[in-house]
């Protein structure tokens, strides 16, 4: 699936489409919602679905000092919308001028334009331009002179019509360690991604090896210790492990981290890309009274693990959701 990434040109195959807008950050299933009415909308005027949204995030631009706990970083975020039905992403540079550009100015130049849309669907809350002051009814106006339609998502809940899907909620329930809470609202389970990179080695040198993956250190879901599982993105592999984000208070490291220790495996993972699903909380971060304690308790830990994901990979809820059904297979 083209990912086009700038403010540049778009060549004229991925003009004319029905665009979806907005941050969409998680990707969680009041965005699905946007994109299946999107979705919907493409095929009855058989037209493309292409996304638009914005890096970095710009609530990142306007307040670099409060860095964001990002669900979804841009190339993951991708492979979601494509998993969701998107044919094409844009993926506009969200600087200076973009965020100085007044709404009026974004719809004319960005919407009708840079890609020539038919039809644009946004959700309810969607603000943008100068000041935040164009709105869906403002695309609607202006489309309706533009020669495009629109069409405006109202609020996603929750089956029992209670609670709305919110990024902002995801990221607490997953600060709080709530995984299942979180996968709920996401319709996967969150997934951390990132290249495997040289850690001290100090795991092999009580039994433990551990992958050691990149994180961006702007945000983490809570310390401690996670039954996960894991694939490998260049190779299709799959393994279940044992999670750990944190700090490593028995050995006085500085810095979070995360860890995988994989049950199933031995070999060299280094520089290769991936994708850590996290399925369930097994308990916070802990100081040691020395290594052998550690060690005890990380082979509990383990036990424990391999019961609860294979429980889960006999029945997985998560699967009933779109994008759980595709990550189970794989294929996000």
């Amino acid at each position: 699936m083209p990912l086009i990434v700038g403010n540049g040109p778009v060549a004229d195959e991925f003009r004319g489409g029905v665009i979806a807008v907005g941050n969409f950050d998680g990707m969680h299933r009041g965005h699905q919602k946007v994109l299946e009415l999107a979705g919907a909308k493409a095929k009855a005027l058989g037209a493309p679905l292409g996304v638009m949204t914005f890096e970095p995030h710009p609530r990142t631009f306007f307040r670099p000092d409060q860095p964001l706990f990002r669900l979804t970083p841009l190339d993951l975020k991708a492979d979601l919308m494509h998993a969701a039905g998107a044919d094409y992403v844009f993926a506009l540079d969200f600087n200076a001028e973009l965020a100085g550009l007044p709404a009026e100015a974004f719809i004319s130049r960005e919407l009708h334009e840079r890609l020539g849309a038919r039809h644009v669907v946004t959700g309810y809350d969607f603000h943008f331009g100068k000041g935040r002051k164009g709105s869906p009814d403002l695309i609607a106006a202006m489309g309706a002179d533009l020669g495009f339609s629109s069409t405006v998502v109202e609020q996603v809940t929750d089956d029992d019509g209670l609670a709305p899907f919110s990024s902002s909620s995801i990221r607490e329930a997953l600060r709080r360690g709530e995984v299942r809470g979180a996968a709920e609202q996401l319709g996967y389970w969150w997934t951390v991604r990132g290249k495997v990179v040289k850690g001290d080695q100090r795991g092999r040198t009580i039994g433990f090896p551990t992958v050691n993956i990149e994180m961006v250190n702007d945000g983490h879901p809570a310390r401690g210790i996670y039954a996960c599982r894991v694939r490998c993105v260049e190779t299709g592999e799959s393994w279940r492990g044992a999670g750990y984000v944190g700090e490593r208070p028995t050995f006085d490291r500085k810095g979070v981290v995360l860890e995988v220790y994989l049950l199933d495996f031995e070999g060299d993972l280094y520089g290769r890309t991936l994708s850590v699903q996290f399925n369930s909380y097994i308990r916070p971060d802990h100081r040691y009274e020395g290594v052998d304690a550690l060690v005890a308790q990380m082979t509990a830990d383990c036990e424990d693990i391999a019961r609860q994901l294979a429980a889960l990979e006999r029945e997985d809820p998560i699967a009933a959701h779109r994008l759980g059904q595709a990550q189970r297979a794989g294929t996000v």
